[in-house]
């Protein structure tokens, strides 16, 4: 790590008068497995590293300052050399912005997070073949339904990142991660379904390819024999994983870069009661179980526990530092970027419902009739966080009587999530961590609108 910082200290240490430069510095590594037929498909191990630097030229009072900004995917000392004149060459021809900014030190701690597993480096790449083969060989013999498995895959990656700038900012981080993946084709004379499971940690030593198998074969079998429902009003049950979409979506209308553009129906709303009452939704990257936890944000600020929705009441969105002095605010620690290739911007990290007391099988019960949906499609083009629309594709079960009961495919479930935030019934307990920006946990969802038959 120690060579990252000085590198990226040596960028920083050449600004000149009038600038203002931050210097991204990272290295990773990453391997993919996938198994078919009981063999390998495919193998791929790559190593990275690059540079992003930002130059902020200063303006005058009333002129706004200018933004460059370029990368690289090398660290050879001519190259960076390269990157941060051509940094500098696009922020003479930037349009001036008074909002534009590198982030300076607020004086909040970092949380100690320990991402890095040992442990990562202990697997093979024997082992990690043989992970994906095992699971395989699990799913295709776990059920005589499963006629085929798509895919069985491992995946792990680590990355090692130094960041520092001008302002102060001096941030070193390092993480590791890995997963399992299996999709699973059930069938029954012409019909067939598929169902996807999974299994996430820091190591390989971390995975549970029982419990992503089993989850693959479960979803895929027990939607044989669905059809279409009657269509009406009713409560939905949303699986942990079509939950964790939900809050997703409604996540990206809580970043204040969407409010300030116009782009979030909560916009306008702090202080009022959007959500029912008792529900709570917090951005916390402190929590190392989240997989999108984090030590500091994208530009190098520590992270932080954001409340957004407190017993049903807006108080606020999540801010990097551009989209706060729009706002006329200050940074939550919040800002997000994909890599030393991209530039920060305000996002979510670890989004997620307090939870409630409840678990599937008591929501379910407590619900009595309604439908319980595992899987659904169409939410990039169905969902519209600005305006709130919703309407998406979805597959699952029936609920009669408080029981699980017979499968239900090519339906649609519609509403706004300003209605649905105002009917949330219940919130499980069950809190799962999964790889993207929320956590899953089952939600339960009053007077929707299901469309089938």
């Amino acid at each position: 790590m120690s060579e990252l910082v000085d590198l990226a200290q040596s960028v920083v240490d050449r600004a000149r008068p009038g600038e203002a430069v931050e210097a991204y510095v990272a290295r990773g590594h990453d391997t993919e497995v996938r198994a078919y037929g009981g063999e390998i498909e495919q193998l791929a191990t790559a190593s990275s590293a690059g540079i992003g630097v930002r130059v902020v030229l200063q303006g005058g009072e009333h002129e706004g300052n200018r933004v460059g900004f370029a990368w690289a995917g090398s660290l050879d000392p001519d190259v960076v050399d390269a990157t941060l004149e051509d940094a500098r060459e696009l922020a003479a021809y930037a349009t001036p912005d008074p909002h534009v900014a590198l982030a300076e030190p607020d004086g909040v701690a970092p949380a100690e997070l320990d991402l890095w597993d040992p442990a990562y480096s202990a697997a093979s790449t024997d082992d990690k073949v043989t992970m994906a083969i095992e699971l395989e060989r699990m799913v295709r013999g776990a059920d005589p339904r499963i006629r085929q498995v798509d895919s069985a895959d491992y995946g792990d990656a680590s990355v090692e990142v130094a960041l520092l700038s001008t302002t102060g900012i001096r941030a070193v981080t390092r993480r590791t991660a890995a997963y399992v993946s299996v999709s699973a084709i059930a069938g029954d004379g012409d019909e067939s379904h598929s169902g996807t499971g999974f299994s996430v940690g820091r190591s390989a030593s971390a995975l549970d390819l029982e419990r992503a198998g089993r989850d693959a074969v479960r979803r895929a079998v027990r939607l044989l024999g669905a059809g279409k429902a009657r269509s009406g009003r009713v409560t939905v049950v949303f699986d942990p994983r079509v939950a964790s979409t939900l809050v997703s979506v409604v996540s990206s209308a809580l970043s204040g870069e969407a409010v300030v553009k116009g782009r979030s129906f909560f916009a306008g709303r702090v202080g009022e009661e959007v959500a029912s009452a008792g529900v709570t939704l917090v951005d916390d990257p402190t929590d190392p179980r989240a997989y999108g936890a984090a030590a500091f944000d994208g530009e190098g600020l520590a992270c932080r526990r954001n409340v957004l929705i407190d017993d049903g009441v807006l108080t606020g969105f999540v801010y990097d530092t551009v989209s706060a002095r729009r706002a006329g605010t200050v940074s939550t620690g919040s800002a997000v970027r994909g890599g030393f290739a991209g530039v920060p911007g305000a996002g979510c990290r670890a989004i997620v419902l307090s939870p409630g007391a409840l678990d599937e099988a008591a929501i379910v019960a407590a619900v009595g009739d309604g439908v319980y949906v595992q899987s659904v499609t169409g939410v990039h083009s169905g969902v519209n966080p600005v305006s709130g629309d919703f309407s998406v594709g979805a597959e699952g079960l029936m609920i009669r009587t408080g029981e699980l009961a017979e499968p239900v495919r090519e339906v649609t479930v519609a509403s706004t999530l300003q209605r649905m935030l105002r009917s949330v019934l219940y919130v499980g307990g069950d809190v799962e961590w999964l790889p993207g920006a929320a956590a899953g946990q089952t939600l339960a969802i009053g007077d929707v609108q299901l469309s089938g038959r």
